[in-house]
């Protein structure tokens, strides 16, 4: 089916990041601001040696589409970027925030919480339609959330503002269309990298000297965030942002497994319940797209 290649990049993506605490693990000791400030200015840096190096003409065409655009165009197309890179600035600075100052629960809360939202932002300002089903989906993952965050409201609070910053950042880049995702991407983190350069020499702590630093936040870079990042752009090309948005419940069920079973940290019955019931809704969500590709493959199979 013509949209399966765009489930598999955000599965991909989003599997991706699940494991995101394996590379994360060996640098614990670091402040996470650092680790922020360092992976940002990273990413910015490769991203435009390769668009410099690789890209130049894409970069040519982007600004010839650009200039052929109508002036009401032009201004959205602006907008759209530059809240983009706001958008996913404001991600990174509120997830490391909320894990430093509140709980890293609520960081884990915040992406089981962002698809409920970023469904819900389609619905409203883009019009996706939803079937019924699909909103039964809405309803389990919400049922989830709310068990999780039983006994800790401020938790679901400080999550929702997480979430809130990525769905804004689905749902606006959805609409981001004629442009190369790649040339996007770099204009997003290279201002997202000039946001965060004031605050660098105000609150970033000693430079650091271990290579195992260096080495793990080139692996961030490239894989847990470059690679990732485009991969989710190429699937908003093809799915609407609310399909994406489910799909990110990938994330946090890996790293609730690999909490349970590669750190022994303790699990009761109540987080487990609740994971089981967001795993069931993301099933339930996508279930027109599992039922008709098995519908395709039946005949296929006769034929044979």
């Amino acid at each position: 089916m013509k949209s399966t290649k765009y489930y598999l990049a955000a599965i991909t993506a989003y599997t991706i990041w699940g494991f995101f605490s394996l590379v994360l693990k060996p640098i614990h000791s670091y402040a996470s601001l650092d680790i922020l400030f360092y992976r940002v200015f990273s990413c910015s840096i490769l991203l435009l040696l390769i668009t410099f190096v690789f890209k130049r003409k894409r970069v040519k065409e982007a600004v010839a589409t650009f200039k052929a655009l109508p002036l009401e165009k032009k201004r959205r197309t602006v907008l759209l970027n530059i809240g983009g890179s706001i958008f996913l600035t404001a991600n990174w600075f509120t997830f490391i925030y909320v894990m430093n100052h509140v709980s890293v629960k609520a960081t884990s809360l915040a992406y089981l919480v962002c698809p409920i939202l970023t469904t819900l932002l389609a619905y409203f300002i883009l019009h996706e339609k939803l079937s019924k089903t699909q909103w039964l989906s809405v309803g389990l993952s919400v049922t989830g959330c709310l068990l999780l965050s039983y006994a800790n409201i401020m938790d679901m609070f400080f999550s929702i503002i997480i979430g809130l910053t990525y769905a804004s950042y689905l749902v606006s880049q959805r609409v981001n269309v004629g442009f190369d995702k790649f040339i996007v991407l770099t204009f997003h983190i290279t201002l997202s990298a000039l946001f965060l350069l004031p605050f660098f020499p105000a609150y970033g702590g000693p430079v650091p000297t271990e290579f195992k630093f260096y080495l793990c936040i080139e692996i961030i870079a490239l894989g847990f965030t470059i690679f990732p990042l485009l991969l989710n752009l190429f699937a908003l090309t093809g799915l609407n942002s609310s399909t994406v948005g489910m799909l990110l419940n990938i994330n946090p069920m890996i790293a609730f497994g690999l909490a349970t079973f590669v750190y022994h940290e303790q699990s009761g019955p109540l987080q487990i319940l609740s994971y089981g019931i967001i795993f069931i809704s993301v099933l339930v969500f996508n279930s027109h797209h599992i039922f008709k590709s098995k519908q395709k493959e039946i005949p296929m199979t006769k034929c044979s």
